[in-house]
């Protein structure tokens, strides 16, 4: 079935399997497939990483930098601690920094020892987290979302950034790991007060939607609430119903804020500003529908599990950057895309790390409120693509 997306866009699967021709890519070296678990690569390990990794006691997980490029790179950690327990080596594991917490729900961190650990200590982090935190460590290891490419394996693709991440350090360590694809971990869902308080005046009932405001580039990537609210009342109108619109804001340094709306025709507006990431990572399962523009907490509502294990979709809004690239290659990830971002998506390219400058004035615009309920309708309604 054709995607039903606004001009000049297309709509991307999450579960979309993208052979290695129809892309710019960098071959893996090896059939990952056809190897198997444990055994070595048909590669050279990098000797020096492999021998100051097993010598480490302590692994301590170091971001300090933008939550979105931290989401993305919860995949490389995981692949350091499968090679650790592949090869039977002990450590503790503690994450430190700003989400701490919110990682420590991904199920990577252990319980911390109470006594010290032994052995050298490695970090696995962000630039600015190693540069915190890596003093005096055998080993650091930085996960920039700048240097992994786009791998290609047994005739496929693997464009997002949990699976650059993940495949780059099997190769470096010479195993092949346990994780396929998607390698993004989830988060757990935990019991939470202001969601129960959420619930129980009315606002977690109904058809629920969740928009992402929040964003470091406004000028770019805002889809501004205005619109978001457009697209809801299009979706309410076309399900016949009374809909309920999260918008969901940034800015967690100056507190929380919630303020809600006066009624609209078919929706009722609830404004969250400053609600912290792990708190959102308990309120988003409960909605129908996210959508939000690039940014991390977009991916956070994608990686964000209920209590049965289930995501709703979630819909990512690209004008610039590849769409592929900038997501959780979860199957329930979606994207909505422009031209320029489908040719970044095609030749694994950055308007901004390239310089390539974007040959027309449309940004978020270029997703006309009427135009994108279409496709919410189309996975509210369950159809495939």
């Amino acid at each position: 079935m054709t995607a039903v997306a606004p001009a000049e866009t297309q709509f991307h699967h999450g579960s979309l399997v993208i052979p290695a021709g129809a892309v710019h890519t960098t071959p893996l070296g090896y059939d990952r497939d056809s190897v198997p678990i444990g055994a070595p690569l048909p590669l050279a390990a990098s000797a020096e990483l492999v021998h100051r990794l097993s010598g480490c006691g302590e692994i301590v997980v170091a971001f300090e930098g933008k939550l979105g490029d931290i989401l993305l790179a919860m995949s490389g950690v995981r692949a350091v601690l499968d090679w650790l327990r592949m090869r039977s080596v002990r450590v503790a594991v503690r994450a430190v920094g700003p989400y701490a917490g919110l990682i420590a729900r991904t199920g990577l961190i252990t319980q911390p020892r109470a006594t010290a650990p032994s052995g050298w200590r490695a970090v696995v982090g962000d630039r600015t987290g190693v540069e915190a935190h890596g003093s005096g460590a055998a080993v650091s290891l930085v996960l920039d979302p700048a240097a992994p490419p786009c791998w290609s394996s047994d005739g496929r693709a693997h464009p997002d950034l949990p699976a650059r991440h993940y495949l780059g350090l099997e190769r470096r360590l010479g195993i092949r790991l346990p994780d396929t694809a998607p390698f993004a971990p989830t988060f757990a869902t935990r019991p939470n007060n202001l969601v129960e308080e959420l619930r129980s005046v009315g606002w977690l009932g109904g058809l629920n939607l969740a928009a992402i405001t929040a964003t470091s580039w406004p000028e770019r990537k805002d889809y501004t609430a205005q619109r978001y609210i457009a697209l809801a009342e299009h979706i309410a109108e076309a399900q016949q119903t009374q809909a309920r619109l999260l918008l969901i804001g940034g800015n967690p340094s100056d507190g929380l804020r919630i303020a809600a709306e006066a009624p609209r025709r078919h929706v009722q507006v609830l404004r969250l500003d400053g609600m912290p990431a792990d708190q959102l990572a308990d309120l988003l399962p409960h909605c129908h529908l996210i959508v939000g523009n690039d940014t991390g907490l977009t991916h956070l509502a994608a990686m964000a599990r209920g209590r049965d294990g289930n995501s709703p979709p979630v819909i990512g809004l690209y004008a610039r950057h590849s769409h592929s690239k900038w997501r959780t290659g979860l199957p329930h990830h979606h994207a909505v895309a422009t031209d320029l971002s489908d040719r970044m998506h095609q030749g694994d390219l950055c308007p901004v790390r390239d310089a390539i400058a974007p040959d027309t004035d449309v940004h978020m615009d270029a997703f006309p409120p009427a135009a994108l309920a279409q496709v919410c309708l189309e996975l509210l309604n369950g159809v495939r693509r």
